[in-house]
């Protein structure tokens, strides 16, 4: 619930920062960004992740300054969740950072308050593209205006300790279904391990969909895109049941544990997988010590599901007084072999070919799984949904309680579908 209020603060916010953006200049309060009669440019820049996402991404903008001497960057960062509650009121202000790390749940709302520069004019020019699939690109366009450039794509997938799942006796099916799924997590549950450690209710609920040919939202984004509840209560009351088997962890045990990689399940040796983005894969490996391995989603129609999502952007805000600048560290970080060197994919597979190609012998063993997983998965991914719309936030926060009760036997499936139907399309309605 701590969680669900959160965000729908951050979403009020958001709402307030229409009336105080000037949008699309760089007018109003300044947003530390600096052009100076010398010559001299500061930058400010702000991004989330591990400690050792901050250490790689501070010696590349070490390198960075190296080859541009009259740059000084001021850095920002934090976890996922306070990343958000800072960033909020810095927009509410109109003092975003220059480059902002923007995550495809939030660059709609951001875009659409007039906060993103659009970056259109600044392609192929200060920021090279030309070996870039045009699907991945696209993931950044709303509205027709490139407000984000990805970063690196993910893919979904099962991360898998493969000796545990020798050890139990049972196999990962290849082409498996959602029923073959379930059903060795209640085979896990009766050898006394888990199968896995549950599954992001939004992210999988809007495979499960895809699957189906549809979405958790409406192309208009002012609605939820599926009509029939029945499709709710099928995969949420199956992962409920595979919680009541012991084929994946109580809620108890998942709200402890939740984003500490020491106490993962896999961690212990109680859980043979995690489903996750396929850029996790390497710091799980890494903390749990062991062999690992990939596995694709469950179908049937799995390749109607899968797709390649961005695993976040750079946008520019619209109130930067440096954009170009700000468009050429992008560049860098994009198509700079030795900084790619440093990233090693860690914030997603490389969008440019060539990258790919230049850094393949730097990876560990590990990294060059991922990257192949995800070479395997791209001829087979459908394009992606449109970025969630506007209410995204709180939709999920929403969601997210919904499944807490059924998990904890407070609501029926049925109840929770009926009412997050209601709940979302409120939300969603405020995009009419």
């Amino acid at each position: 619930m701590k969680k669900k209020s959160l965000l729908a603060v951050i979403v009020l916010m958001l709402m307030l920062t229409a009336a105080c953006s000037g949008g699309g200049g760089g007018g109003g309060a300044s947003n530390g960004g600096q052009n100076s009669g010398d010559g001299q440019v500061t930058l400010r820049i702000a991004w989330w992740g591990s400690d050792k996402r901050s250490e790689y991404t501070q010696q590349v903008i070490d390198l960075y300054k190296q080859k541009n001497p009259n740059v000084k960057i001021d850095v920002e960062y934090a976890l996922f969740d306070d990343y958000w509650k800072k960033l909020a009121p810095q927009a509410a202000a109109n003092q975003l950072p220059d480059i902002i790390q923007m995550d495809v749940s939030y660059i709609t709302q951001y875009a659409k308050n007039g906060q993103l520069e659009d970056l259109g004019p600044y392609l192929n020019q200060s920021i090279q593209l030309g070996d870039v699939a045009e699907n991945v690109l696209k993931t950044g366009v709303i509205e027709g205006k490139q407000y984000g450039v990805p970063t690196g794509v993910n893919v979904l997938g099962l991360h898998y300790d493969p000796a545990l799942l020798k050890e139990t006796g049972l196999e990962i099916p290849e082409n498996w279904t959602w029923e073959q799924y379930k059903e060795l997590t209640k085979q896990a549950g009766a050898k006394g391990v888990h199968f896995d450690s549950g599954m992001q209710a939004d992210i999988f609920f809007n495979y499960f969909l895809r699957t189906k040919g549809l979405s958790l939202y409406n192309a208009e984004g002012n609605a939820l895109g599926y009509d029939d509840d029945q499709l709710f209560v099928e995969f949420f009351g199956g992962l409920a049941d595979s919680i009541k088997s012991g084929g994946t962890p109580s809620p108890e045990i998942t709200n402890q544990i939740k984003g500490i990689l020491e106490e993962n399940q896999i961690v212990k040796g109680k859980a043979i997988g995690e489903w996750q983005w396929s850029n996790q894969f390497v710091a799980l490996q890494q903390v749990a010590d062991k062999p690992m391995e990939l596995a694709p989603m469950f179908g049937p129609d799995m390749e109607k599901g899968i797709y390649m999502q961005p695993s976040m952007y750079w946008s520019i805000a619209s109130s930067s007084k440096v954009k170009e600048e700000a468009a050429k560290f992008i560049d860098f970080f994009l198509n700079d072999v030795e900084a790619n060197k440093l990233i090693k994919g860690e914030r997603g597979v490389p969008i440019s070919g060539a990258i790919k190609e230049a850094i393949a012998p730097e990876l560990s063993e590990p990294t060059q799984q991922v990257f192949d997983y995800v070479a395997a998965m791209e001829p087979k991914a459908s394009p992606m949904s449109p970025p969630p719309p506007v209410g995204s936030p709180e939709v999920i926060a929403t969601l997210t309680d919904y499944v807490e009760q059924i998990n904890f036997g407070q609501m029926t499936p049925e109840d929770a579908a009926a009412q997050f139907r209601a709940d979302a399309n409120s939300i969603l309605s405020n995009n009419m």
